[in-house]
């Protein structure tokens, strides 16, 4: 290809002229082509590999020199002599006899020089090409990526390193290539390539290792090898890239959502850093914005603009803070640097004023925000001031339309306005309406006063408490709330308060009852999602009220289960809120639904929260917090409990032994994290745990579990079995007490299922908790997240992997494929589905959509014809060797496995057709044969009112048949003469046996359907004959007719008319017909042959052969021809004409005659009972796989 002209030093160095003139020069790589060059070439091409040279790709290169200069230009490369020969020769042709007029050096520099880019820039024009961000560096390593590995275009390369690969005990030095789907490494040293592909979804472990002999190294295990890499140059950001995109896989494991790249993320950082694809920036952007998120607790759909180190003033000690400012699309964020000290939240929807204040010497670059509840904030040490305000101001105009609208639906107000609210955005919300509402009045409103439902927390209808009562508990609940009105009054309000260690200390000693809900709100981050989706929740409960699936029965099914020792939920104000909630965010997260748990996490939310705010909490709760904790297979749940076994093993190793062979740690920990320990204890203490949760998130509830184990580890070590171990935990967690609480006492459900032993002495659950983070309080969120990305790996691969051996054995007994072949085919089935949904195709179905894993295990994954045809190439003995029929054969062998004819088949089906082709006898496989070999139609047959079928003169018929044949030879062509050896042209001669007497039988079977035809022509009524129609129900249906395609036709044709209802009279019989049907073919055609015959040169030739025995008949038939059959088997193949684009009516073959003929050749039997060597076509599939070009794609390394 051409290039832009580069300046090259040395013209010879590592590089052989093979053609010059006075202007230009070709030359070849050393160590490139046959024999590599010797010594030279090998370490020519060492050098190319290990210093990334663009040479690897392209090894012919075109120079541009003046006569009297010593200055070379790089004018054109190519990775093949034919491309570069073709530009040589352009250049000799169009621009050396001009160049020889230029009398000055310099204009035949600049002459060719912009010949050269325009000649560029018009075929960028013409091919459309647009230039992206990507460096001409990483294009080079992208060309070398494909051209290596054989990838398509599809696959996008994200980066690549220099790095070591242990192969053995000996490291190879190359390069690590990392793109969206697989991560590859080669090398060349001496003459000895290694090569590896792996999938990120086949990866089950990926950790960083260090020893004495590797301090820095990756090591990648797949479910068959550990592979180790090692000399990286930032081994940092090497594996958090490695992590990410095995991130990505699990993910389209798990619920099928991809990564889709997003150019649309602006940047503070304008320089961009080199030899980076854009595609890494991109992932590097998701990466910070998921972190941004995470820290501050924001909507999903959150990115992140960018990050500037900053200072910010503290009014309420006096200071100067230092930290950093994220600025996104909607929010200013700030954490100092550290890390508890003070963290801000600013939404730009609270924004007023951004403006920049006076600089001085004690405040450099300060920047002023004031929101609407009058509270300013004061950044300063700003690293380019003005591009920032500049980007805020952006931001604030884009979201002026938001703010306003919000304001007229949802009529908020300023929290300075509303005493009882905390929140500066929280709407007013109307009383609780009357428990006695109508059915007809739920189609409701939230915002209208007139809506019979809860909209303030349940707890405020069941508070017992009367005006004069006062005791210690209400003084020290009183005293609760004074101290947090102090904090607010000091730290601010809503959104915007000032987060900082007192903050937290306030969450522990509890918050007051009547507080709760709204400082959940805020701290969980729910408040923003309600802010900005005003009136969704009510759009969600109007859509999902009256309709049924699968999610509201098991809602249904769990509403009275929900706290039901809770007044609150024993009447119909609670359950109907509940119901509400649950129903909506069903509909609102599908993949989710419902999911057991969700219903008591729910039924607290809605005791202190309103319906929407509770909504909006569980959302908060399902889709970030506690992600993919509530589908349907709890992974979320099973990877925290992996994540806790490990902090359980880091902390308290004494007892992590003994709970392990317990098998204690997997059962406890599923209920204690996916209830957040409401389920386990007394309620009034469980909700001081959820307090913690909302506000620090995760890393409470391990806290408090290790703080559990630890507290009974004397009694845990001394239990003999996990009964024991969980008597002690239940009485333990039975026995936590909040004394504080003004609630009058609800009796707990676990305790009243423990046994009747003496009682734990009572716990405090404050204390308790203030003890989980004076020993525990260093396990950091960071962590955690490193931890719950190791223990994905292992999750998935396990569901993976359970999955896989239900499949197994579930079909097991239906096959005579071992268990060990079944999980190799089941490997090859799923490698074929998810390389679709990488790569795309060129078939109609979604790849995508083919997966769900909420379906039956077999259902799980399907392939439709196009996977189906690389399948069949490698694994079905019947594929052609030499693939000329092969897309044929696969149609129609894929047509007979799709039963439901949803264009899919499921790995069932897959193995019920594979199966019969290895195991099967030989009547099985001759029928699989014959049916492949039929479209699906319909034809019935007549029956005759009296029951009486006339016996034709069979000798008759054998003279007719023996006058219709008399030309047949003038028709016939020579079968094609082949080079074969015995054991082949005696199969070869079989099969043309074969045809030849399916021939004969058929041409008979004609000539007694024609015979039959007349004789009821004159029996019947003319009149009658006319106005009789095709019957419907009169008759037997045969599995299809034969393709076929007539002379001339290139395209495939199957169009069918149905049978229309039957008229019948009194004296006549029901006739029956079907209507014309195109077919189409397998084999070549012969103008002049009224029967033909496909013959293989290779071992499948009966098989496709068989494709063409349906032989054409000499009749004719127009389209508009009815055919009429008698006394015809279900599995009778009729046949058309070849003339004609109409069914031959009269040519028929049933399988017990194509069994028979088959049968008096003993070559064609014992083809057909050949034993299969399954083993070795698995291997040779798992070794070579077809997908759009030759590519390894399971883990191999060579050389």
């Amino acid at each position: 290809m051409w290039v832009h002209p580069e300046e090259v030093l040395q013209a010879s160095a590592l590089w052989i002229t093979e053609r010059a003139n006075p202007y230009f020069i070709l030359q070849k790589r050393k160590g490139h082509g046959d024999g590599r060059g010797g010594l030279a070439g090998l370490l020519v091409g060492t050098l190319d590999v290990v210093l990334d040279s663009s040479a690897r790709v392209a090894p012919y290169r075109i120079l541009y020199q003046t006569p009297d200069s010593l200055i070379y230009w790089i004018i054109a490369h190519g990775c093949s002599r034919k491309e570069i020969t073709e530009h040589w020769e352009w250049l000799e042709q169009n621009l050396l006899q001009t160049l020889s007029i230029f009398e000055n050096e310099n204009d035949i520099t600049t002459f060719v020089k912009g010949k050269v880019q325009g000649i560029i820039a018009e075929y960028n024009k013409n091919h459309d090409v647009k230039e992206d961000d990507d460096t001409d560096k990483f294009k080079e390593a992208i060309c070398t990526f494909r051209k290596l590995f054989g990838m398509p275009e599809e696959e996008k390369l994200v980066n690549y390193y220099s790095c070591s690969y242990w192969k053995g005990h000996v490291p190879r030095q190359g390069w690590l290539y990392l793109s969206i789907n697989h991560i590859c490494f080669y090398s060349y040293l001496l003459g000895k390539e290694a090569k590896l592909v792996i999938r990120w979804a086949d990866i089950t472990q990926l950790e960083k290792s260090a020893t004495l002999l590797l301090p820095d190294a990756v090591k990648v295990s797949t479910r068959v090898a550990e592979h180790v890499f090692s000399v990286f140059l930032n081994i940092n950001e090497t594996f958090k890239l490695m992590e990410q995109l095995a991130n990505i896989a699990m993910r389209q494991l798990l619920d099928n959502e991809g990564f889709e790249q997003d150019r649309s993320l602006p940047k503070l950082k304008r320089k961009t850093p080199k030899k980076v694809s854009a595609l890494k920036r991109d992932l590097d952007a998701r990466a910070k914005s998921e972190r941004y998120r995470a820290l501050f607790r924001l909507p999903k759909d959150e990115k992140l603009d960018g990050h500037t180190g900053c200072t910010l003033w503290t009014p309420f000690n006096k200071m100067h803070i230092l930290g950093q400012m994220f600025v996104s699309t909607n929010y200013i964020c700030f954490t100092s640097k550290e890390e508890t000290l003070c963290s801000l939240i600013i939404p730009l929807r609270e924004v007023t004023i951004v403006e920049k204040a006076d600089s001085s010497n004690f405040l450099p670059s300060p920047v002023s925000i004031s929101t609407k509840n009058r509270m300013t904030f004061l950044f300063a040490n700003l690293k380019d001031r003005d591009f920032l305000v500049q980007r805020i101001s952006d931001f604030l105009q884009q979201t002026t339309s938001k703010i306003y609208f919000e304001r007229e639906t949802t009529g908020s107000v300023n929290s300075s306005d509303d005493e009882g609210s905390l929140l500066s955005s929280s709407p007013q919300r109307s009383s609780l309406g009357s428990e006695g509402s109508s059915e007809g009045e739920r189609q409701f409103n939230l915002n209208d006063n007139s809506v019979p439902t809860a909209t303030q927390a349940l707890m405020t209808m069941y508070r017992r408490r009367s005006p004069e009562e006062f005791n210690p508990k209400l003084a020290k609940e009183f005293l609760k709330e004074q101290a947090w009105k102090n904090h607010i009054t000091e730290y601010g309000q809503g959104v915007c308060m000032y987060r900082t260690e007192k903050t937290k200390d306030l969450v522990l000693k509890g918050i007051p009852e009547n507080m709760r809900g709204e400082l959940w709100l805020l701290f969980s981050g729910a408040i923003n999602e309600m802010a900005t989706h005003p009136g969704y929740y009510e759009d969600l409960v109007e859509k999902s009220m009256g309709k049924y699936n699968l999610a509201t029965e098991e809602i249904e099914r769990d509403l009275h289960r929900s706290l039901p020792e809770h007044p609150a939920f024993q009447n119909e104000m609670g359950i109907a809120a509940l119901r509400r909630v649950l129903t909506a965010y069903a509909f609102r997260n599908p993949n989710i639904g419902y999911c057991q748990a969700m219903n008591i996490v729910t039924s607290v939310l809605l005791l202190y929260a309103k319906e929407e705010e509770a909504f909006w909490l569980l959302v908060a709760l399902c889709e970030r917090m506690l992600p993919d904790y509530y589908n349907t297979r709890v992974v979320g749940a099973l990877v925290d409990q992996g994540v806790f076994e490990e902090l359980a093993r880091e902390y308290v190793p004494e007892l992590y032994d003994c709970m392990q062979d317990l098998g204690v740690i997997s059962t406890i920990s599923l209920s204690w994290f996916l209830t957040l320990f409401l389920s386990v204890m007394p309620f009034e203490s469980a909700v001081v745990v959820v307090d913690c949760f909302f506000y620090e998130g995760i890393k409470v509830i391990f806290q408090l579990a290790l703080n559990v184990l630890h507290a009974n580890i004397h009694q845990l070590l001394g239990a003999k079995d996990d009964g024991e171990a969980m008597t002690v935990l239940g009485r333990y967690l039975d026995s936590v007490t909040n004394k504080d609480s003004t609630l009058p006492p609800i009796p707990h459900l676990h305790s009243l299922l423990t046994d009747d032993g003496d009682p734990h002495p009572e716990v405090d659950i404050f204390k308790l908790v203030r003890s989980s983070y004076e020993k525990f309080g260093s396990i950091r969120a960071d962590v955690i997240e490193q931890m719950r990305f190791k223990q994905r790996l292992r999750v998935i691969q396990t569901i993976e992997d359970t999955t896989k051996r239900n499949v197994v054995r579930t079909i097991v007994t239906e096959t005579a494929f071992s268990i060990d072949e079944l999980e190799e085919l089941y490997v090859l089935f799923k490698e074929e589905h998810l390389t679709s949904c990488y790569w795309g195709g060129t078939g109609g179905s979604n790849p995508t959509e083919r997966h769900d894993p909420s379906l039956p295990y077999l259902e799980q994954y399907r392939i439709d014809l196009e996977q189906f045809r690389g399948l069949f190439s490698l694994l079905f003995p019947w594929a052609p060797v030499n693939g000329a029929h092969a897309d044929l054969l696969a149609l129609r062998f894929f047509r007979l496995l799709d039963h439901n004819g949803d264009s899919l088949i499921n790995f069932r089906e897959f193995i019920s057709g594979l199966s019969v082709l290895c195991h099967g006898d030989l009547t099985e496989k001759l029928k699989l044969l014959y049916k492949m070999h039929v479209i699906p139609g319909k034809c019935v047959c007549t029956v005759h009112r009296k029951g009486k079928l006339h016996t034709p003169d069979y000798r008759h018929y054998l003279r007719l048949w023996n006058q219709g044949t008399k030309n047949k030879l003038d028709n016939m062509k020579d079968l094609p003469k082949l080079n074969q050896d015995a054991q082949e042209q005696e199969l070869y001669h079989a099969t043309a046996t074969v045809t030849s007497l399916l021939l004969e039988m058929g041409e008979v079977g004609k000539l007694f359907c024609h015979s039959k035809d007349q004789e009821e022509q004159d029996q019947d009524d003319p009149e009658e004959a006319k106005t009789s129609g095709p019957a419907q129900d009169g008759g037997t249906k045969p599995e299809g007719v034969f393709q076929q395609r007539g002379q001339g036709e290139g395209k495939e044709e199957s169009q069918a008319r149905p049978c229309g209802p039957a008229k019948r009279d009194g004296r006549g019989e029901q006739l029956s017909a079907m209507e014309e049907i195109r077919l189409e073919d397998s084999s070549p055609k012969d103008t002049g042959t009224s029967s033909s015959m496909l013959i293989s040169d290779d071992e499948t030739k009966d098989d496709t052969s068989m494709s063409s025995y349906s032989v054409l008949s000499g009749g004719s038939h127009e389209l508009d021809d009815k055919l009429h059959c008698e006394d015809i088997n279900d599995d009778t193949v009729l046949v058309r004409s070849e003339n004609s684009t109409s069914i031959d009516k009269d040519w028929a073959i049933t399988f017990e005659q194509f069994l028979a003929s088959v049968l008096t050749e003993q070559a064609l039997v014992l083809y057909f009972e050949k034993p299969v060597e399954v083993a070795a076509r698995i291997t040779n599939a798992k070794n070579v796989r077809k997908v759009g070009c030759s590519l390894l794609l399971v883990a191999t390394a060579s050389g």
